[in-house]
């Protein structure tokens, strides 16, 4: 554990969802669209970089149907909204049972908070998983709060939406983690004098940095 930053108890926590919550896989997604005869789809969207209709997707700047139809434009190929739609969710994967536990156990030890470049075809997928899988009616009810990036029109790395959880919630920054698995949003956060984790999905679980709900480091 030796990426934690900050020596200060922490009573707040705030985490990433994709790559932290839950797996994500890049390539599934993509090996989708190439099944669809999309052969560059690499080059519109990868852990990387992306073109900037899925950053207009990620701030709810479009809706569902503009992404679909932004996408047939990209492409140049006639992608039923049904085909779309599964290939675009390939990148997303069940979340074990251990971790909406954990989560459970986070919230009764810590505020705990959820902040998330995700989209509205995503998290309304996300959400019927959750319910069918561990009657959860949705994934904000895991945490004190969720921020999303749809709903909030900002999006990580930005400055400000990371200003707007802390200022929504009155937190102090020292006693404040943020855990997540992108440099680039991490160092957002510890300008801000977040304390931060950058998370490593290929080589560590969740469940790896807590015991019973708490963290196994108390800075």
């Amino acid at each position: 554990m030796e990426n934690l930053k900050g020596k200060n108890s922490i009573k707040n926590i705030i985490f990433d969802l994709g790559g932290v919550i839950m797996d994500i896989d890049f390539n599934r997604t993509i090996e989708a669209f190439k099944d669809l005869g999309v052969e560059n789809f690499d080059q519109l969207f990868s852990w990387e970089k992306q073109v900037n209709l899925f950053n207009k997707m990620d701030r709810g700047e479009v809706t569902p149907a503009e992404f679909r139809d932004g996408i047939r434009a990209i492409t140049g190929l006639k992608i039923s909204d049904h085909q779309l739609d599964y290939a675009w969710m390939q990148i997303l994967s069940k979340v074990p049972a251990s971790r909406i536990q954990l989560l459970k156990e986070v919230k009764d030890n810590y505020n705990s908070y959820l902040l998330s470049n995700t989209n509205m075809i995503h998290m309304e997928n996300f959400s019927q998983d959750l319910q069918l899988d561990f009657g959860v009616s949705g994934i904000e009810v895991l945490f004190d709060r969720a921020y999303l990036s749809y709903e909030l029109g900002m999006r990580k790395p930005e400055e400000r939406i990371f200003k707007h959880v802390i200022e929504s919630n009155d937190l102090d920054v020292s006693e404040t983690l943020f855990i997540d698995d992108t440099p680039g949003h991490i160092e957002t956060a510890s300008k801000l004098g977040i304390k931060t984790y950058l998370f490593n999905p290929g080589e560590e679980r969740l469940e790896d940095l807590f015991e019973n709900g708490f963290l196994k480091n108390n800075f």
